[in-house]
């Protein structure tokens, strides 16, 4: 298991820590958005993997992503939750969509 940030929720399994990155409140034009009129956000950065699944022969399955990769998952995907005064989210490698290249 991977952490980064100190974070001290360690996933099981194939589930993922994200911390979620939340877009502008603005519209270009200055327009200051509601909570209720913003977009669901599915962009975070990857805080902390689980060692994978378990397969039927015993070995585990490879993690495809990292500690500190930035993320796109499914917009409903994954479970929030509340730590130490943080929110996250903890989902499964399968709801992560891709990652982002810097």
């Amino acid at each position: 298991m991977k952490m980064a940030n100190e974070v001290k929720i360690r996933p099981l399994a194939d589930k993922v820590v994200i911390k979620v990155i939340e877009e502008t409140e603005a519209t270009p034009g200055g327009i200051i958005l509601p909570d209720s009129a913003r977009e669901k956000p599915q962009k975070g950065e990857v805080l902390a993997v689980g060692p994978g699944k378990t397969l039927e022969q015993g070995s585990k399955e490879e993690m495809e992503v990292k500690a500190g990769d930035v993320v796109l998952f499914t917009k409903y995907g994954g479970t929030d939750i509340k730590f130490d005064d943080q929110e996250y989210k903890i989902l499964s490698v399968r709801d992560i969509l891709a990652v982002i290249e810097q």
